[in-house]
């Protein structure tokens, strides 16, 4: 089985191409962010530990963790949101490791993709076997942030600064898919190289 990690900047269309792998090859697909809102539910892992660093008052009624809340409350603060990741980011990371492993042992499927936003930044690389990078300039990841979420050319602006240049992406991913041109341009570069894992085996 392998491990592919998929990153790539925000609109670089990673959850489509997710889709597509889902669809026509054998794979199991985590997707980070989904891990770490299971992680934040009454009963698991981070929920209590989150609820006694922000407080009550980032709660439903019904006891459930509001994420609206949560972030209005850390994300003004950078120490807490310091905190509130230590709390999340490893217990996620161990999540991952033990659902390979657990696919490794079933012996089931062909491949596992894990989408994170962080994968570099994080570490991952000495998880997975390889790391893609999905690619698409900024000028038509801006246009796609506009049309799907209707963001503002400042908050566009502010989110493309805050991540990974591309340079920083192609030093540490071994495979760029390049999804800022036609789609079925962007299946052909997928059906190539899982081509390559399919015939190794």
């Amino acid at each position: 089985m392998h491990v592919i990690g998929i990153t790539g900047g925000v609109g670089a269309g990673k959850t489509k191409i997710l889709t597509y792998l889902s669809e026509h090859y054998s794979c199991r697909i985590i997707l980070a962010d989904e891990v770490a809102n299971q992680l934040k539910e009454p009963g698991q892992k981070c929920y209590e530990e989150i609820v006694t660093l922000l407080g009550t008052q980032i709660l439903k009624p019904d006891g459930t963790i509001d994420r609206l809340k949560m972030a209005e409350r850390i994300f003004s603060d950078r120490e807490l949101l310091q905190r509130v990741n230590e709390i999340i980011h490893p217990a996620v990371k161990e999540y991952i490791l033990q659902a390979i492993e657990e696919e490794r042992c079933r012996d089931k499927i062909d491949f596992l993709f894990l989408e994170a936003a962080l994968l570099i930044e994080e570490g991952y690389e000495s998880i997975v076997d390889e790391l893609w990078y999905i690619y698409a300039d900024e000028a038509v990841r801006a246009e796609r942030l506009k049309a799907n979420r209707q963001y503002s050319d400042e908050k566009i602006q502010k989110i493309l600064r805050s991540q990974l240049s591309d340079a920083e992406y192609r030093a540490h991913c071994s495979t760029v898919i390049d999804n800022g041109v036609a789609l079925e341009e962007t299946y052909r570069q997928i059906e190539k190289k899982m081509g390559e894992y399919l015939w190794e085996k």
